[in-house]
């Protein structure tokens, strides 16, 4: 059994794609091709992380053993939140950046230079930006560690900000082509920094940021609620699971397209030369099976219509052929819509002994003596008798 070590986004949104995929990476630590856009997206970020480091203020960061640490704030209530440095000039932000810049996966001299032309102009409109309002950061990549109700998470954060009422704004740069407020509102990513930063510091997270860098477009969102922190939780549980039962199955999907691991993934490997014509003679053979298999539920679907049609017309359950006798049987089932039983239940305080509102649990109740009668009468009028026909061949 593997054992799971703190997981990130990056880590849980692969084996969420695809569990073979998260092995190759993380277990047998096999090498990506390297792409041009993912070392552009790294340049760009080391660079903002030294362009705004300067700013940096003090932060309301939790101790190990839980105690909060003062922060210069509470040396004077109502007071400005202290200041940070001057970030560095427009002619030092191009320097650090021709030193930071990496030739790693362009798949053309052009490419790494429109690339590169993208970069020094993103970062001079972001440099104008930043002196117009400087914001307040209390960190930049930042790595938090924490335990998620059992399961260890960690991540690297481009910048936490302190806002204006005092609590703290996450914010993810990117520089993708296209980004909106509907992906900062539904971003996996900014949820797990959530609850690394409300893991980590005294200060209410008071908004998310997925920060659009080609455009300069702060798009936020409110912080996540209880419930849909939930909900994640119990996927990255279930990512967990799989990691540690080692259920390490592909999952294909249009993820492959990009995947360097095609050769090594039984999705895509080729069967050997030597054995291809049987095995293509057996997929033919499956195929015609298959499909007479489907003629056959055809045309016993049709036969048994017919029988049941006899049986209605003559009155009869038993039909006698050259070698069987066909019987026909019936099956009763009920159903309990929960929009019709829900309410009566919580009427008569039964819901905690129906909590599944399985068929099987009102029945128990239907025949439960220690409940009124008029209670067992409101729950059975709630209910819709199914009956099934079919058929069994009794040998002659």
């Amino acid at each position: 059994m593997a054992t799971a070590s703190p997981l990130s986004y990056s880590s849980f949104r692969t084996y969420e794609e695809c569990p073979l995929r998260w092995k190759f990476l993380y277990v047998d630590r096999l090498p990506e091709t390297p792409r041009g856009y993912f070392t552009f997206g790294r340049v760009v970020h080391s660079v903002l992380e030294e362009l705004v480091r300067p700013l940096l203020i003090a932060g309301g960061r939790r101790l190990p053993s839980g105690d909060a640490q003062r922060t210069l704030d509470e040396f004077h209530p109502g007071g400005p939140a202290p200041s940070g440095g001057v970030p560095m000039s427009a002619e030092e932000l191009l320097a650090l950046y021709d030193r930071s810049w990496l030739s790693d996966g362009y798949t053309s001299p052009e490419e790494e230079a429109r690339y590169r032309a993208l970069g020094r102009e993103l970062l001079l409109r972001y440099h104008g930006r930043l002196l117009r309002a400087p914001p307040q950061p209390v960190a930049v990549e930042e790595h938090l560690e924490a335990r998620w109700d059992g399961i260890p998470i960690h991540g690297y954060i481009d910048r936490i900000d302190r806002g204006a009422d005092g609590g703290l704004e996450i914010i993810d740069y990117k520089t993708s082509r296209e980004l909106s407020r509907e992906d900062a509102q539904a971003s996996d990513q900014l949820s797990i920094y959530q609850v690394l930063v409300e893991s980590n510091y005294t200060e209410p997270v008071a908004g998310l940021t997925l920060y659009h860098l080609r455009s300069l477009t702060p798009h936020r969102a409110p912080p996540r609620p209880r419930e849909a922190l939930r909900r994640l939780h119990d996927r990255v549980g279930t990512a967990v699971d799989g990691i540690r039962a080692e259920a390490f199955e592909p999952a294909p999907g249009r993820q492959c397209a990009r995947c360097d691991f095609q050769a090594r993934c039984p999705e895509f490997r080729s069967v050997p030369a030597t054995d291809g014509a049987r095995l293509a003679e057996a997929v033919d053979r499956f195929r015609r099976l298959r499909q007479q298999e489907r003629d056959l539920e055809q045309e016993l679907r049709r036969t048994a219509d017919e029988l049941h049609r006899a049986a209605e017309q003559f009155g009869v359950h038993r039909i006698p052929g050259a070698g069987a006798v066909a019987l026909r049987r019936r099956e009763e089932t009920w159903q309990y819509p929960p929009e019709r039983v829900r309410p009566v239940l919580e009427a008569e305080g039964l819901a905690d002994r129906a909590p599944h509102l399985a068929p099987d649990e009102i029945r128990r109740l239907l025949r439960d003596a220690t409940i009124p009668p008029e209670a067992r009468r409101r729950l059975a009028e709630t209910g819709a008798r199914r009956v099934t026909w079919y058929w069994e061949l009794e040998e002659s």
